[in-house]
């Protein structure tokens, strides 16, 4: 028997309750679970088969759920991509930078990306491949392991404290992948000091990468800006080098 994980909608403004079970609906279609059927939605968020069924048919008469003619199960519609795209163009940061990854990308021949903390993992907001891209290079719209990556190290390092999560056993991905809690505070601390992070291997096999903070009109870090790729390319040696590359490009954009 499965139990069931009740949606909380406590201190939600009367006849916003159904809006937010519609939104974490949505929120539950990811890489890992394309599709999803209706028990299984029903089953995690605590709710019945027909208050489930009945805001997914809202979210599918706006195009934003499709279901599947063969197997009836749920996955994101075509208005989500959408969405997806103007939030994109919207996205002011993201267009500050974009100029930024373009040049680098092209300068070091490596993939340039631009990432913001998102649902407790580092989301791709955009990316500019360089000619040699590995087959883990991910792509706008995928979201990463805080711990794991350089992004994400950035990101945890200069938005605050570790959230609580990353206080328990981390999960490895890799021989390398710093699994301990305290191990990982350490290493936050020496990425506060220099002004930059690195992985290596940390999220795959010979996949090397590091990172520096993007800071808003305000002064607060907003995203971080990176650079990956092999491992037979990117040393500790040239991850310091092109650190310097990164932190260069921001201070002459900001000039």
């Amino acid at each position: 028997m499965v139990a069931r994980k009740r949606m909380k909608t406590d201190g939600a403004p009367q006849g916003a309750q159904a809006v937010l079970r519609a939104l974490r609906l949505l929120k539950s279609f990811h890489r890992g679970q394309p599709e999803r059927s209706l028990a299984d939605l029903a089953a995690e968020h605590g709710l019945t088969r027909t208050t489930t069924h009945r805001l997914l048919a809202a979210l599918e008469s706006e195009g934003l759920v499709a279901r599947s003619a063969d197997s009836g199960a749920y996955r994101l519609g075509p208005a989500t991509l959408a969405l997806g795209v103007e939030a994109l163009h919207s996205h002011g940061l993201r267009n500050r930078v974009r100029p930024l990854l373009e040049r680098l990308a092209l300068a070091t021949g490596e993939t340039a990306t631009f990432e913001v903390l998102h649902d407790g993992m580092v989301l791709i907001v955009d990316e500019v491949p360089g000619p040699h891209v590995l087959s883990s290079a991910g792509h706008v719209g995928t979201r990463w392991p805080l711990h794991a990556t350089s992004t994400g190290k950035v990101l945890l390092a200069f938005q605050g404290a570790a959230p609580r999560e990353l206080r328990r056993p981390l999960a490895a991905f890799t021989r390398t992948t710093i699994t301990d809690p305290d191990t990982l505070e350490r290493e936050l601390a020496r990425v506060r000091d220099r002004g930059y992070a690195t992985v290596i291997g940390e999220l795959e096999e010979g996949f090397n990468a590091v990172a520096v903070p993007v800071r808003d009109a305000f002064g607060e870090v907003a995203g971080a800006l990176s650079l990956g790729g092999s491992n037979a390319r990117l040393g500790r040696r040239e991850l310091t080098q092109l650190a310097a590359s990164l932190q260069d490009a921001l201070r002459d954009a900001e000039a």
